[in-house]
C-alpha cells in the first residue's frame, strides 16, 4: 500500500465537451470525484493524498472561467467540512496561496482550523502551484541562509533542499496518478516524484471513482521499486 498517493486530476474540459457542456460543468462534476476519492483513500489507510487542484499556469485560462473554478473551491471548502471530519481527514495546502483570492484563503484558513484535530489521511492541495516555482522559492531561501553566514554552500545537499520545498512535512509520493491519458507530469512536484511510480488512466477525472483508483494501486503493488538499485 502506497504511503503517499498523488493525483493530477485532468480532463474536466474535455469531459465538459463530449457532452455538449460549458467547461465549467466539467469542473463541477469533478467535485464528485475528489469527494469519493478522499473518501477512498481514508478507507483503506492512505496516510497522504496530494491533489493537483490549480497550477500557477491556470491563471492564463478565461477570468471567467478562473473566477468559477474560485468559487467552486470555496465552495467545496465549505460544505466538505462534514464530510472530512467524519472521515477524520486533515487539510494541507502547497502553492502560492497569497495570490488566490481573499474569500479563498479566509475559507482555506477557516476548513483547516475545522479540521486540525484529525489524525487520519492528509489531503494536500496544491493550487496557484508550480513545481518549478517551488524550486526556485527554495534555492532562494538557501541562498538567503547562505548569504547571512547560516549555511555554508558545502553543507547544501538534497536534505537541505528537501526541507525548503512546500512539502517538508510530509514524505514524497509513492504513486502518481494522472487522468484523461496525458503523458506528461505538468510540472507537478518535480523534486519530489522522482521515485514515484507513474500509473496513466485514460479515465476522465469528472468519471474517476473508487474502481480505477484501486486499478491504480494494484498497479502500484504489482511493481518493485529499486530506486536505483538492482
Amino acid at each position: 500500500m502506497p504511503t503517499h498517493v498523488a493525483i493530477i486530476m485532468d480532463g474536466n474540459g474535455r469531459w465538459a465537451k463530449e457532452r455538449h457542456l460549458p467547461r465549467v460543468e466539467g469542473h463541477r462534476n469533478g467535485v464528485e470525484s475528489v469527494r469519493m476519492t478522499v473518501r477512498a483513500c481514508g478507507e483503506i489507510g492512505i496516510k497522504y493524498l496530494t491533489l493537483y487542484a490549480f497550477s500557477v499556469e491556470n491563471w492564463n485560462r478565461p477570468k471567467d472561467e478562473v473566477d468559477t473554478l474560485m468559487k467552486y473551491l470555496a465552495r467545496y471548502l465549505k460544505n466538505e467540512i462534514g464530510e472530512l471530519n467524519r472521515n477524520n481527514v486533515r487539510l494541507e495546502v502547497i502553492g502560492q496561496i497569497y495570490r488566490l483570492p481573499e474569500f479563498v484563503q479566509e475559507q482555506l484558513q477557516k476548513t483547516k482550523a475545522a479540521l486540525a484535530k484529525n489524525n487520519g489521511l492528509t489531503l494536500v492541495l496544491a493550487l496557484s502551484y508550480g513545481g518549478r516555482t517551488e524550486i526556485i522559492e527554495a534555492v532562494r531561501e538557501i541562498a538567503a541562509e547562505v548569504k547571512l553566514g547560516k549555511l555554508e554552500p558545502a553543507e547544501i545537499n538534497e536534505q537541505v533542499m528537501a526541507q525548503h520545498l512546500y512539502t517538508k512535512h510530509w514524505p514524497d509520493p509513492d504513486l502518481l496518478i494522472r487522468t484523461s491519458g496525458e503523458m506528461r507530469v505538468s510540472n507537478f512536484l518535480l523534486w519530489q516524484i522522482s521515485y514515484a511510480e507513474l500509473v496513466v488512466t485514460t479515465t476522465l477525472w469528472p468519471d474517476f471513482r473508487k474502481p480505477q483508483l484501486f486499478a491504480a494501486i494494484e498497479e502500484y503493488a504489482r511493481r518493485h521499486r529499486r530506486f536505483g538499485g538492482v
